[in-house]
């Protein structure tokens, strides 16, 4: 067994209930792209630290599955301009705070519907472990 697959499956050991597992599929891409949102908002001169950061998650996600890296970058891509069009449209540094905080509360009360605590509780990379737990789950990506 890979170290994705050891990750993902004790990831999903507190993500049984189906009310959870809904409520991840939803909320743990919208907490992606409300970082990603947030940290678009922070510049160093002229770089912004939303691609500093996916290129760094990016990075790990490629040790872990290029299966995953791939996907991953398109969804990070795809995230990036759906930003870019929020931004046009709103602050996109409220917008996103706001997304965030939303999301985590669904995200808390779903572990609490499922009866175990979020895994990241345990280890904070499985803050980068959950979005892969969800491509995995919704589109049968295989490591």
């Amino acid at each position: 067994m890979t170290k994705v697959d050891k990750l993902l499956k004790e990831y999903s050991k507190s993500h049984q209930n189906w009310t959870n597992k809904v409520i991840h599929y939803f909320c743990v891409p919208l907490i992606m792209l409300s970082i990603i949102g947030i940290l678009m908002n922070i510049t160093v001169g002229t770089l912004n630290l939303a691609l500093v950061a996916v290129v760094l998650v990016s990075i790990y996600y490629l040790f872990l599955s290029r299966k995953y890296f791939a996907f991953m970058i398109i969804i990070f891509t795809l995230m990036y301009f759906v930003n870019l069009y929020i931004a046009q449209r709103t602050n996109l540094l409220f917008f996103s705070i706001g997304l965030f905080i939303i999301s985590w509360i669904f995200q808390f009360v779903g572990h609490k519907i499922e009866g175990k605590k979020p895994s990241f509780l345990e280890d904070l990379l499985f803050l980068l472990i959950g979005p892969l737990w969800v491509a995995k789950s919704l589109f049968r990506i295989k490591s």
